[in-house]
């Protein structure tokens, strides 16, 4: 994939990881990057992701890597993202553009906002792609390819920069979709952040049974370890999404022990035909998505 009219001459990338390494691979890739500089706090990462060339140089000093970028992409966790944008901000050049892939969007607007100057811009948004492996080794190009990404630009945020937002995750591979900020974190809390709660749970549920003295994970074939996957992610990313998106989840959390509960009682009155009506409606929802 090619894109010869889009161009970014100078791209930092904070938090050099799956998220972020796959970016600059992927506009390496697309021959629409020019010099990518990798920054984080972990120097074993940066200098994995300096071998594997995702990055051309790296650096663990946020504010000098982001200088004189033309684009700051911010893959850091959720919580870290303000503070980041508090160090780096008075000293980016003019023009600059900072961008986000946090999971969350309306704290992480009401944190980067209020500190932005009127040169530099901030298009907050988030790729929904993803796996349960982290780290630079975990990067590889086509992560954004047929995937979705989230923008939710606000009143603050200029036409300029959220075009050339915009460019740089179609030239991923993705289809860029804008929203308002609230929808995007209740949405996502649905269909992303309640899966992860209840996969969390469940391991945990299953790991602490203690009829038997031998771990009955061990037995754990295909449906436990498909179902489970996602409860193998990051434990300070999904701590910091919980914190930053309670109402919305809270919400889901409990829509879904509503429907839970309906289940317990049917399995406990042995109520065969709801049983049915209940595993067959949530197969149609689930097939229609296929």
């Amino acid at each position: 994939m090619t894109n010869t009219d889009f161009f970014i001459p100078r791209l930092a990338i904070v938090g050099v990881g799956l998220i972020g390494g796959s970016l600059a691979l992927a506009l390496r890739q697309a021959g629409a990057v020019g010099e990518v500089i990798g920054i984080g706090r972990g120097l074993a990462n940066l200098e994995k992701a300096l071998e594997l060339g995702i990055v051309d140089e790296i650096t663990q000093d946020v504010v000098a890597g982001t200088r004189e970028a033309d684009v700051v992409f911010l893959a850091t966790p959720v919580c870290k993202l303000g503070e980041v944008a508090a160090a780096i901000i008075p000293s980016l050049k003019d023009g600059a553009v900072v961008t986000d892939g946090g999971s969350v969007k309306a704290s992480v607007i009401a944190e980067i906002e209020p500190l932005l100057r009127p040169e530099v811009s901030f298009v907050p948004g988030h790729p929904i792609a993803g796996t349960e492996q982290s780290g630079a080794e975990a990067a590889f190009a086509s992560l954004y390819r047929n995937r979705r990404c989230i923008l939710t630009p606000t009143a603050r945020t200029s036409g300029e920069a959220l075009e050339l937002v915009q460019r740089m995750w179609q030239t991923s591979g993705s289809e860029v979709v804008v929203m308002e900020a609230e929808k995007h974190d209740r949405i996502l809390a649905a269909i992303s952040h309640l899966p992860h709660m209840v996969a969390y749970s469940l391991v945990n549920a299953v790991g602490s049974y203690d009829r038997y003295e031998e771990n009955i994970l061990e037995y754990s074939a295909g449906g436990f370890r498909d179902f489970t996957r996602i409860a193998s992610s990051d434990p300070s990313m999904w701590r910091d999404i919980a914190l930053t998106n309670p109402e919305a989840l809270i919400e889901m959390m409990e829509r879904f022990e509503c429907f839970f509960a309906e289940l317990k009682e049917d399995v406990r009155s042995g109520k065969g035909e709801r049983l049915y009506e209940f595993f067959q409606r949530s197969k149609e929802l689930r097939d229609n998505i296929l």
